[in-house]
């Protein structure tokens, strides 16, 4: 099943290959005049450079090839050799059947699949969620569902924070508040011998008596705050981080009863964002291949000794920076910077456990293709990982990729903020939004729109609009800018924004539910309305939006898709009656049409990770 853009795409390129001319060249695209055309073709001014021709004589032997093609109405020159290209009514009729039999909503697969992990959200360990997580979490999701929907093999690594400094300061905060966690750390500073699993978890137990998660939320600042002015304190957590790392078994009890009350906050903020993961892995599970790792890279000649650090060099020759020193003089080094190993306290660095982790997928497996949605701002970090994980061996240089994402803005045109100043909590920042959804659901109600909702499915429907309007402002916008949180704009049902396609799902819902009330079925689809042939040819462009949001890692192809998609019903709702066309047959093939159209809206929307309700 191919798609009509890609069938009269290798028409013309056959046709430009005849005339010697390189085939690429008959490139087929959607007309920039849907008034004239369908679609065009413009190789024929590149073309008549190189066999020197003048370029509607190019375009009049391609015209010739094509105009018995019984995909097309008409083949026209325009210009000095634009090629316009008319689809017939039948196959326009004919694709449309195709789309709307087929599971994949006229969707291709990749022909050779990949095993992929997508590393995404990044949350850490007692720090609550905020609207920093939320384009990685949202980007992440959507990019790990349409490499699946392509037919990867795709793993989605939430990848915890759990192993840094802030588990130093949370085992010092918790031991100086708590008069028990002190006793218990005191009496478990070595490992007991026989101290059963049983036992770890008696003593767990009693940890989630004395230590909560809003414990957690007001401890980590306010230890963090200290430890910016207070050495005794900072040295303290540090030397805490290390024992913790080194195995001290009481501080390994606490850690874990951190992570498993992390966690549990953090999967309450995912669920509510319809986001999941395949892998819970942290910084944690790749520390017990940092020693090896090390000794691997000295084998190897890549560790190097650098003012009392190990690095990697990860410049090629000749690629130099400048570079200022304190005295002002400047200096020429490689670029980008060595990637730091091990510190000269002989510590393990970020960089490290990262390159570990690398060697810890491929071990566990044995991806071909590592995608990390993080901020933009990691490039760097990333460029000197990633060339690290190559040189060692530890993957391929086209399988690992960075892709970084803008930051959403406040009105301001600076990262969001609360008004006080602060960081928006992610689960306040939902809240908000839900309350928005609501207010947004009552003023429709009271207008007249919609359907009559129970409590149950009023808040069902609210809470899936306001999903609906959070990921879809996100995913709208390509994922390298980025973009101002308007919550009245994202949240409106009129424009380009989640609700307003979710609107039209449920529109095309409504008409299948009063047709089969009235026992009319689809049958085949003819077109005949230029409504109708507008609606079909978005219907067979969904083959491409997937392909370019896959390709580009960048589902706002899709998200554009959908938008498009949802107006063109819009127009074929206001201007082909269904459910009272002329004859049944002209029913039934509308009936048909609303049918592809709300299941591919749907799959759409499930690709950016949104739900559509059954009502609204």
């Amino acid at each position: 099943m191919t798609d009509l853009k890609r069938t009269l795409g290798e028409a013309a390129a056959a046709a430009f290959a005849a005339q010697g001319i390189p085939p690429e060249l008959g490139r087929v695209t959607p007309s920039d005049r849907p008034d004239l055309a369908d679609f065009q073709s413009n190789g024929a001014m590149a073309g008549a450079k190189i066999a020197r021709k003048p370029p509607r004589e190019i375009a009049q032997a391609v015209v010739e090839s094509l105009s018995g093609n019984p995909a097309l109405a008409s083949v026209e020159i325009a210009g000095l050799g634009f090629i316009n290209m008319r689809v017939s009514a039948e196959a326009l009729s004919s694709r449309a059947n195709e789309i709307a039999t087929d599971p994949r909503r006229g969707a291709s697969e990749v022909a050779e699949p990949r095993r992929v992990i997508i590393d995404y959200a990044g949350p850490n360990v007692a720090k609550p969620m905020h609207v920093g997580h939320l384009r990685a979490s949202i980007i992440g999701e959507s990019v790990k569902r349409i490499y699946r929907f392509r037919g990867d093999m795709v793993l989605g690594d939430a990848h915890f924070g759990d192993w840094g400094f802030q588990m130093g300061l949370l085992i010092v905060a918790s031991i100086d508040e708590f008069p028990f966690i002190r006793a218990l750390m005191d009496r478990l500073v070595e490992a007991p011998g026989g101290f059963s699993e049983a036992d770890s978890q008696r003593v767990l137990d009693e940890l989630g008596n004395h230590i909560t998660l809003a414990d957690l939320d007001r401890m980590y600042p306010e230890a963090a705050a200290r430890a910016k002015t207070d050495a005794d304190y900072r040295d303290r957590a540090r030397k805490a981080t290390t024992e913790l790392q080194q195995g001290r078994f009481g501080y390994r009890l606490l850690w874990r009863h951190f992570v498993n009350l992390s966690r549990v906050a953090l999967e309450r903020e995912f669920h509510a964002l319809g986001i999941d993961f395949d892998l819970w892995k942290g910084e944690s599970d790749a520390d017990p291949l940092i020693p090896g790792m090390v000794d691997e890279l000295a084998a190897k000649g890549l560790l190097v000794a650098d003012q009392g650090a190990r690095v990697v060099h990860v410049a090629r020759p000749g690629e130099t920076k400048k570079k200022k020193l304190e005295d002002g003089s400047v200096v020429v080094v490689p670029s980008p910077d060595p990637l730091l190993v091990v510190s000269s306290e002989g510590s393990a660095m970020y960089g490290t456990t990262d390159l570990a982790t690398i060697l810890d997928r491929r071990r566990s497996f044995d991806p071909q293709l590592i995608l990390y949605c993080v901020d933009q701002r990691q490039a760097d970090h990333f460029e000197q990982v990633f060339r690290a994980a190559v040189l060692a061996g530890y993957a391929e240089p086209d399988g690992l990729e960075h892709i970084g994402f803008g930051t959403m803005n406040g009105p301001d045109g600076k990262p969001f903020k609360t008004r006080e100043g602060g960081v928006l909590k992610l689960h306040d920042l939902i809240e908000m939004v839900r309350a928005k959804a609501r207010e947004r659901l009552h003023e429709a109600r009271d207008s007249g729109f919609g359907e009559e909702l129970s409590d149950e499915e009023f808040e069902d429907t609210a809470r899936k609009v306001a999903v609906a309007a959070l990921k879809f402002a996100d995913l709208s916008n390509y994922r390298g800018t980025g973009y101002i949180f308007d919550l009245d704009r994202f949240s409106s049902f009129e424009g380009k924004t989640g609700p307003y396609i979710l609107y039209q799902a449920v529109r095309c819902q409504s008409v299948l539910r009063k047709a089969q009330a009235e026992n009319a079925h689809p049958s085949r689809v003819s077109v005949r309305e230029q409504a109708e042939r507008d609606l079909v040819l978005l219907l067979d462009a969904f083959d491409t939006a997937v392909t370019e949001a896959y390709d580009k890692k960048a589902p706002n192809f899709i998200a554009d898709h959908a938008f498009k998609l949802a107006q063109a019903f819009s127009k074929f709702y206001a201007a082909c009656p269904v459910l009272v066309a002329d004859s049944e047959a002209v029913r039934g093939s509308r009936l048909r049409l609303v049918q592809a159209t709300h299941e591919q809206l749907v799959l759409a929307l499930d690709l950016l990770g949104i739900e559509v309700p059954e009502r609204m």
